[in-house]
Order: structure tokens, then C-alpha cells, then sequence
């Protein structure tokens, strides 16, 4: 009963618009007035406990540094790097937003920040070749879910501290999935250019062009090696890797591309304090939630109901994959995984299920959330940058949308995806 009466609390108020912080609290709060099973002081000490983590400090350091790299120029030389190799292929830009996306996200770790850094640059470029704009929009909403697959990456960071998994190993599992999906999408896109005409640029880049492209972006180039060296050579934690990239990123934006102002810092700092505000305002309920669930045996409850459907634990998955992709299409990412986290790897730990892939299946599964409406920040992105309707942009992205998830399955059936570089290392 008090779990039915949470749920119903929750969606109620979720129905009607209060936050989802807010909605977790009054959901908690009724249970705690109206049964005997839970206290407001355990409910105020999971609140606290929630947000008192070291590596936690990483998420908004990764949401500060994307953002810096976004206004200092490092993004247009990461899509100029791409353009020259690929740009001259059919639906060659089309390759230059998935691959742009994939090394933005390889600094940034944020979704809606590989959208808005590289869908403001590609989009317009793509319109100009004769793309269509919502297919243009569409792919740039989906490559930048990239942003949350390859480390460093933020809902790694989040899934870590929910679980207490090496963050580091959770990183390593995200190569593999990122590089996989990537080239689905671009393998999908150029069907898709080559059966709707298409093209990419005329012009063919020397060796000569493409050398000085590199040498341009070279400072861009090697933030990822600075960031994940640190972590794998054991010089730095997640967290401690992540400042480090705010100070880089200042370095290079203010004396190596010169691009940046200190009027542009205050402005991101003050964005970045006003969306990391909303995200732990999310994520302390969310983790009080998690105790309050393990307390009343959810995840115990849950392993029972899933081995009673199957022992198969491809089947389990796959259920798991359902519950996540409707989780997805309702809740944000951070809460959908500070929420569930916990549930399933107590539940399916147990039973055999490594968590450092069940961790990596979880934010793959999560990622085609950022363009599944409702709640699709990558698309509400989108379309404010371009003013493409979101029915518009959904349409046009549905191809890639399937094959994510495609991608998803074949990762759940593949374990070894996942684990083969964490076992390696």
C-alpha cells in the first residue's frame, strides 16, 4: 500500500506540472504521515546523504566544461576535422554531425550540449547542401545522444554514484556502444541521402588542407586524451579529470583560440548554476526515493517479479529494456536513473548480471529517451535552434530513433560489448 500510494502521489502531481523534485517529496512525505514504516528525519537524511558524494561533484564540473568548450571555438574545429575527411562523401555531412557529435561528446558528456555545440553549426551547413531542414534537425537531435554514451560522460558519472560502480569502468564500457551506434546512424543516414539525392560538399580536401585542419583543431583534438589519460593513468579521479577540463577549457578558449570573453563566463556560469540547480533538486528526492524503495523491499519485490516471468536472463533484460524506454520517454535522464538504478542492480545483481554492462545498457536505453517525446530535451534543443515543429523533427528522425534501439538489443544480446575493454584494463 505505502508503494501504491507514492506512485499515486507522484503521478498526480506530474500530471499537473510540479516538478519532479517536488512531486518525489509530496509522494514521500504521504508516506511518511500516513504510515508507520518510514520517518520525515530518515527521509531528511537520505535527502542530504544523497548529495554528499565526491565523484557527484563531477556532474556539474562536465556540465561547466561543455559549455566552455562550446562558446571557446572548440566545437567548430571538431566539425572542420570531420568535414575534411567526409564532408565530400553522399550524405557526407550527414557522417560529419554523427562524428562531430561523437568527439563533442567525448569532452562534453551532456546530450543537449552536443546538440546545441555541433546541430548550431551542422544544421544550417546541411540546409545550405539542399538536406531537408527537419532531417537535418532530426539526425543532429540523435547524434547528440552520443554526447551521453562516450566518456567521459555525465549519466555514467550519476549511475556510479547511485550504485557505487567504478566510474571508470563505466567510462571504458561506453567506447564500444558510442562507436557502434555512431556508425549505425551513419550508415543509415547515407541510405537514406542516397535514396532522397543528397549530396555532400563538391570540393575534394588536399592533404596539405587537411593537415593544417588538425594542427587547427589539435588543442580540441586532445581534451579527450588529457581527460581520460588522467582517469586510466591513475593521475586523477572523475571528478578531480573534470575540473581539469574547466581549466583547460578556459586556457584554450582564452589564449589559444582567443574566441572567448569574461561577459561569456559569467553568462555560462550563471546557466550552468540555474541547470544544475534543477538537476540536483531532481537527484537529492530521487536518492531519498531509492533508500525509502529499498526499505520497503521494491527490489526484492521486483527480482521475484522477474524471475517468476523468466529465468532467462535475456528475457529479464529485455523487460528491463522496456521499463527503461518508457521511463525514458516520461522522466529526465538523471531521474530515471537515480530512481531505478538502485531497483535494478539490487535485483539483478543478484542474479548474475554485471554491473558495469547493466549500468552501460541502462544509459544506452536512456539516451534514445533525450529524442523520444514527451520529455525529450534533444529535441526540444532542436527545435528551439532551428524552429522545426517536434512532430516535424520526430518524423524525420524515426529511421535513426529504430536503429538505436536496434543497437540496444544487440548490446543486451553482446554482453562482451560492454565488459571486453573495462576486463581488459
Amino acid at each position: 500500500m505505502e508503494i501504491a500510494t507514492l506512485f499515486a502521489v507522484m503521478a498526480i502531481l506530474l500530471v499537473i506540472g510540479v516538478p519532479i523534485g517536488m512531486s518525489i517529496c509530496a509522494g514521500l512525505i504521504s508516506v511518511a504521515v500516513l504510515y508507520q514504516t518510514t520517518t520525515l528525519s530518515f527521509i531528511g537524511q537520505q535527502l542530504y546523504t544523497g548529495l554528499d558524494s565526491f565523484p557527484l561533484m563531477a556532474v556539474p564540473c562536465f556540465m561547466l566544461a561543455g559549455s566552455l568548450m562550446e562558446k571557446g571555438g572548440i566545437s567548430k574545429r571538431l566539425v572542420r576535422v570531420a568535414e575534411v575527411f567526409l564532408g565530400h562523401q553522399v550524405g557526407g555531412y550527414c557522417a560529419v554531425t554523427v562524428v562531430a557529435c561523437l568527439f563533442f561528446g567525448a569532452i562534453s558528456g551532456s546530450a543537449p550540449a552536443t546538440v546545441a555545440a555541433i546541430g548550431g553549426i551542422m544544421i544550417p551547413y546541411m540546409v545550405d547542401a539542399g538536406y531537408d531542414k527537419p532531417f537535418a534537425t532530426g539526425l543532429s537531435a540523435v547524434a547528440g545522444s552520443l554526447g551521453i554514451i562516450i566518456p567521459p560522460s555525465i549519466p555514467f558519472v550519476v549511475y556510479g554514484v547511485s550504485t557505487n560502480t567504478s566510474i571508470a569502468d563505466l567510462f571504458l564500457s561506453g567506447f564500444v556502444p558510442g562507436i557502434l551506434i555512431g556508425g549505425v546512424l551513419i550508415f543509415v543516414a547515407k541510405r537514406i541521402c542516397k535514396k532522397k539525392g543528397y549530396k555532400g560538399s563538391d570540393k575534394r580536401f588536399t592533404t596539405q588542407e587537411k593537415l593544417a585542419a588538425i594542427k587547427d583543431a589539435v588543442w580540441a583534438l586532445i581534451m579527450p586524451v588529457i581527460i581520460l589519460g588522467g582517469i586510466y593513468g591513475g593521475i586523477c579521479t572523475p571528478t578531480e579529470a573534470a575540473t581539469v577540463a574547466i581549466y583547460y577549457s578556459i586556457f584554450v578558449g582564452f589564449f589559444i583560440y582567443k574566441e572567448m570573453h569574461i561577459k561569456d563566463v559569467v553568462d555560462i556560469l550563471n546557466d550552468t548554476a540555474s541547470f544544475v540547480g534543477a538537476v540536483m533538486l531532481a537527484f537529492a528526492p530521487a536518492a531519498a526515493m531509492g533508500g525509502v524503495l529499498s526499505m520497503l523491499g521494491v527490489p526484492a519485490l521486483v527480482r521475484t517479479m522477474l524471475t517468476t516471468v523468466s529465468n532467462d536472463l535475456n528475457v529479464i533484460m529485455l523487460i528491463v529494456l522496456v521499463v527503461l524506454l518508457i521511463a525514458g520517454m516520461i522522466l529526465d535522464t538523471m531521474s530515471s536513473i537515480v530512481i531505478l538504478a538502485p531497483i535494478f542492480y539490487s535485483a539483478l545483481v543478484p542474479l548474475g548480471v554485471d554491473p558495469v554492462y547493466l549500468g552501460c545498457v541502462m544509459i544506452c536505453a536512456l539516451a534514445v529517451g533525450f529524442i523520444t517525446p514527451p520529455v525529450a530535451q534533444n529535441l526540444f534543443v532542436a527545435s528551439s535552434m532551428t524552429g522545426v515543429p517536434m512532430h516535424k523533427i520526430v518524423s524525420s528522425a524515426m529511421p535513426f530513433i529504430l536503429s538505436m534501439i536496434g543497437c540496444v538489443l544487440l548490446i543486451i544480446f553482446v554482453p562482451q560489448l560492454t565488459t571486453f575493454l573495462p576486463n581488459i584494463l
